[in-house]
């Protein structure tokens, strides 16, 4: 006989190992619009998935590492989704562990959490008890769950005066010494969520888009060696899979939110804990409701040439060619691809080659290669002088990304 992790009876379930297995997803942005167009159909497609999940990987725990909403004033059908989607993972069995994102407000996500948790839906969204976790038995006794609230410095420092909390690696470097102190004096396993960009995501990993706009708020670069010492750390922000350590990883967003994205797989890691800490870390992926194309050609070609007929469905960007700008291009281009959501006109250049966007021409740029560009054109063809490369230097580093490897 086997329990499932979280309570009620003890049932026989064929292939059922005695471990804890744990579904890690982010970043789920209920209510955002895709080029105008609402999402919200297409995430509870997505969520009806992870449901069946639960169901057929006997899963015990989905962690959702932050950016639960899109916004800090979500609106009611937001709620709505919010609401049908944690009622379907926990009628499916599992418990469910969240976090606020930057996204987030912590105050209205962290909303009635008192009584939620007493249904299995643990909403952990204040920074005075983030080293107060979540305690899940299994078969090996408890597991412990930390869920460590988007921390914007600016807004903590206040409740901690004797602690420096200038930079969001200081204020993670803070809650994970919390964090550890717990664990010190109460051994178990344990899992933490986070949201952050840490340091040490693969170069490949491609972060234009919505996960750039980020940075804005003040999001700080964290080293991956601040989560030395949990079992599972299930990290939010990115919205492509990212594997820092085989302990350290981002799962991504549940749907695709820009073009950028479009080859970036949709799902989510499936964790799994033994009776000594981490077992497996499995990908799975989630349907994706409606997929993404970037198709590129003259007018004439994309309304006649077969080769698009497959992603005739498909949320299209279409990058017209021709060498005059087209009339009425944008509705002739929807009357065969019906969810063309966005045109870019491209004429060749003299040469006869295709043009390329400034973030095509800057992507393998730092950002002080890129701002001492500017300052050469301005200056027409005289860059920075030492001391301006200095100070250049000197407050890229105090910003939320110092590279283009580094924009989230």
């Amino acid at each position: 006989m086997a329990q499932r992790a979280g309570g009620g009876t003890d049932v026989a379930v064929p292939g059922y190992a005695p471990t804890m297995k744990i579904f890690h997803t982010s970043d789920w942005h209920i209510g955002r619009t895709f080029h105008t167009h609402p999402t919200l159909d297409h995430f509870r497609i997505v969520a009806q998935a992870m449901a069946q999940l639960v169901v057929t990987e006997h899963v015990d725990v989905v962690v959702v590492a932050g950016d639960i909403f899109d916004s800090a004033m979500p609106a009611a059908d937001a709620y709505t989704v919010l609401s049908d989607t944690l009622r379907a993972l926990r009628s499916a069995g599992a418990q469910v562990v969240l976090t606020s994102g930057n996204h987030d407000s912590a105050t209205r996500l962290g909303f009635q959490s008192e009584w939620a948790r007493h249904a299995g839906i643990h909403v952990m969204t204040h920074h005075e008890r983030l080293d107060t976790p979540v305690v899940i038995d299994d078969e090996h006794g408890p597991v412990h769950f930390f869920g460590i609230p988007y921390l914007e410095p600016a807004l903590i420092r206040h409740s901690y005066p004797d602690v420096s909390l200038s930079t969001h690696e200081q204020a993670l470097s803070f809650a994970m010494r919390r964090i550890l102190s717990h664990l010190e004096t109460h051994p178990a396993r344990s899992v933490v969520l986070a949201h952050c960009f840490a340091a040490s995501v693969r170069a490949e990993v491609d972060v234009d888009g919505p996960e750039r706009d980020i940075t804005a708020g003040g999001l700080n670069l964290v080293a991956a060696s601040v989560f030395d010492g949990p079992d599972y750390v299930a990290l939010g922000h990115i919205h492509g899979r990212s594997e820092i350590s085989e302990r350290v990883r981002y799962s991504g967003a549940p749907l695709h939110y820009s073009f950028s994205e479009a080859n970036k797989a949709r799902g989510g890691w499936m964790v799994t804990l033994d009776a000594v800490g981490l077992g497996s870390v499995v990908w799975h992926d989630l349907p994706v409701p409606r997929p993404l194309a970037e198709i590129s050609g003259t007018l004439e070609h994309l309304l006649t040439a077969a080769e698009f007929a497959a992603v005739e469905e498909h949320w299209v960007k279409a990058n017209l060619t021709d060498r005059v700008r087209p009339f009425d291009a944008m509705r002739l281009v929807q009357s065969r691809f019906g969810h063309c959501v966005a045109l870019e006109y491209r004429p060749p250049t003299a040469d006869g080659s295709p043009q390329i966007t400034y973030s095509e021409r800057t992507a393998k740029q730092t950002d002080a290669e890129i701002v001492a560009g500017f300052v050469e054109y301005v200056r027409n063809g005289v860059g920075p002088t030492a001391f301006e490369s200095r100070l250049l230097a000197e407050l890229l580093i105090e910003s939320p990304a110092s590279t283009r490897g580094g924009r989230a």
